[in-house]
């Protein structure tokens, strides 16, 4: 992968070691395999970017094109972003709080944030000229591969765990993805993936175009401070797998802070885990580097047992003042209930470990009643209906209005 063009970002930079690198297609520093990160010109970008000219562009992520590390595609077909930013008074006041917003990502084309990201990689994945785009996937990334691959006309290879969620993988099958169930969890995928990324010339999305990848969640950021008129929360809760949408909802903050484009100061993170993967939430607890777990939990969306950003998770929500917070496998079912019963909002098993965390992070007093919370709610409940199904109990009645009614106890 060595294909140059112009694009807004200037280079790639290890956040380790310094290491500074082309933009090309690669996924860690060759000298000491640390993570990647473009470089923009800030300094140019204070000149030209300003609130108008972001307003004036698409009713999609690539209004904020000139932070983001690729071209904008010609014809951009199927964009995500700009989601909805919507207030949830009822369930703020059953938590306490004065003013919580839900970031719905569920609004994306394939109905979670890993729209934004794929978007990104894509288009960085067409002008290095690749022909397949491929990932490993807990589910909702299976989904946004498959279906950007169909728009651009690319083939599309995902690689599950096998014993994944159907509801997931049957949509990636209908946009015509080829699926390797593979005999083991994510990261055995994860594992594969890497190793067949050196032998492959397909696009790895989340290895080799990760760069790129990771810098569309960014945008969540960006759009939170546009839609609260161009002014931040003072908390966001965020679910953690990789780590990487929480530290890089981090960055965009930062972002709009250097190039002036909102002020104060910066909201605090708030990072969801389940109990049955908490490698992240463990480290930040016990104050040292993540370790390796082996997932148990049915929030199936988060279950990385290694995570390649979480101490870059933990480095970000240490900055902004925030916590991490492991959920009760038990409790997940019920935070989605009540996320949907309070607000008509029906979440994956994640938007049940976020609002979990939300409400761990009240009960110790670290969000107070004058907060306002945005919580980001970043894939559907229609793909992970298990843990409400006990839910589901109709009342079976016979074709009789007058009998229906004689049980509700009104007279005829």
């Amino acid at each position: 992968m060595t294909k140059e063009t112009a694009v807004p970002a200037t280079h790639l930079s290890c956040t380790r070691c310094g290491n500074e690198l082309q933009l090309e297609g690669i996924g860690a520093c060759p000298r000491c395999f640390g993570p990647l990160e473009p470089v923009y010109d800030m300094d140019g970008l204070r000149r030209t970017l300003t609130h108008r000219s972001i307003e004036a562009g698409p009713p999609s992520l690539w209004r904020y094109a000139p932070l983001l590390p690729v071209h904008v595609p010609d014809e951009p077909r199927l964009a995500p972003g700009l989601t909805p930013l919507v207030p949830a008074t009822r369930l703020a006041a059953h938590l306490g709080i004065a003013e919580l917003y839900l970031k719905l990502d569920t609004a994306n084309p394939t109905h979670s944030f890993k729209d934004r990201v794929v978007a990104v990689a894509c288009a960085k994945a067409r002008e290095l000229g690749l022909e397949t785009l491929a990932c490993s996937s807990t589910g909702n990334l299976a989904n946004a591969v498959a279906a950007r691959a169909a728009v651009e006309g690319l083939d599309a290879v995902v690689f599950c765990p096998y014993d994944l969620e159907r509801e997931k993988l049957v949509a990636t099958a209908a946009y015509g993805a080829r699926i390797y169930a593979v005999r083991g969890s994510y990261d055995d995928c994860s594992r594969l993936t890497v190793e067949l990324s050196f032998e492959l010339p397909w696009g790895f999305v989340n290895v080799g175009l990760r760069s790129y990848y990771a810098e569309g969640s960014k945008t969540v950021a960006y759009e939170v401070a546009e839609q609260l008129g161009w002014e931040q929360p003072d908390v966001v809760v965020c679910p953690v797998a990789s780590g990487s949408l929480l530290s890089k909802v981090g960055r965009g903050f930062r972002d709009f802070r250097e190039l002036g484009l909102v002020s104060g100061s910066a909201p605090r993170l708030v990072g969801a885990q389940a109990v049955g993967c908490s490698p992240v939430a463990t480290a930040f607890a016990e104050d040292r580097p993540v370790k390796p777990v082996r997932p148990d939990t049915i929030a199936r969306s988060l279950a990385i047992g290694s995570p390649a950003d979480g101490d870059a998770a933990i480095a970000a929500t240490r900055e902004s003042g925030g916590s991490i917070h492991a959920v009760a496998e038990q409790e997940i079912g019920e935070n989605m209930a009540l996320l949907a019963e309070t607000a008509g909002v029906f979440g994956e098993t994640a938007a049940g470990v976020t609002l979990g965390a939300l409400r761990e992070a009240i009960r110790r007093g670290e969000i107070g009643a004058a907060d306002r919370v945005v919580l980001l709610v970043t894939g559907d409940g229609l793909k992970t209906p298990g843990p409400v199904a006990d839910r589901f109990a109709p009342i079976d009645i016979p074709a009789d209005a007058d009998a229906l009614l004689a049980e509700l106890g009104i007279a005829v």
